[in-house]
């Protein structure tokens, strides 16, 4: 016998593919709150489901997401140090730390918390952080002495465009060749 494929589905078989979704996706991703609930809005409105109104689509997005909280599957602080954490190890500064995790959808207090950490741990995270970006794309004090005058302004650029102030960006192009390469070491 051939099941009916016009058969409705319950809320509860909905809510429950919502979970299996959500665990595969947190598993392949590990994503905040916010783009969780964007990757499940994506998939069910494409979805025709006869029974689920589009409307309360939402609703049943915000109960699975609660349950992933509540089970820990789901934490916006953890997401928001461990990648804080991994762009400061990529030479990013801060205001590029804090824009990233805006555009992520965490809350504001889990992003100062993690803001005071890391200025906690450095006084002067900024600095090192544009020493790193220096060296990867060898500008400022990374360059030949005989070119830095000519890309002054440039290095200076793309610092800025980096995220890091023009104090920062001049204290980090001023900076001699012989004193950068100890900071470089000690990195």
């Amino acid at each position: 016998m051939i099941p009916n494929k016009n058969k409705k589905k319950s809320l509860e078989d909905t809510v429950e593919e919502m979970r299996n979704l959500s665990y595969s996706y947190i598993e392949k991703f590990s994503p905040s709150k916010q783009q969780l609930k964007t990757y499940l809005l994506k998939k069910y409105l494409k979805i025709k489901a006869p029974n689920v109104n589009k409307s309360n689509v939402k609703d049943l997005i915000e109960v699975v997401l609660t349950d992933l909280e509540q089970n820990k599957f789901l934490n916006d602080k953890f997401y928001s140090n461990s990648k804080a954490k991994s762009l400061i190890q990529r030479g990013s500064s801060i205001n590029k730390i804090r824009y990233y995790l805006l555009n992520k959808g965490i809350k504001d207090k889990y992003i100062k918390e993690t803001i005071e950490k890391i200025k906690e741990n450095n006084e002067d995270q900024d600095f090192f952080s544009a020493i790193k970006i220096c060296k990867k794309k060898r500008i400022g004090p990374a360059r030949d002495e005989s070119n830095r005058p000519l890309f002054y302004k440039k290095d200076l650029g793309i610092l800025a465009r980096s995220g890091f102030d023009f104090e920062t960006s001049k204290r980090v192009i001023d900076i001699d060749k012989e004193e950068y390469l100890k900071i470089i070491n000690l990195l």
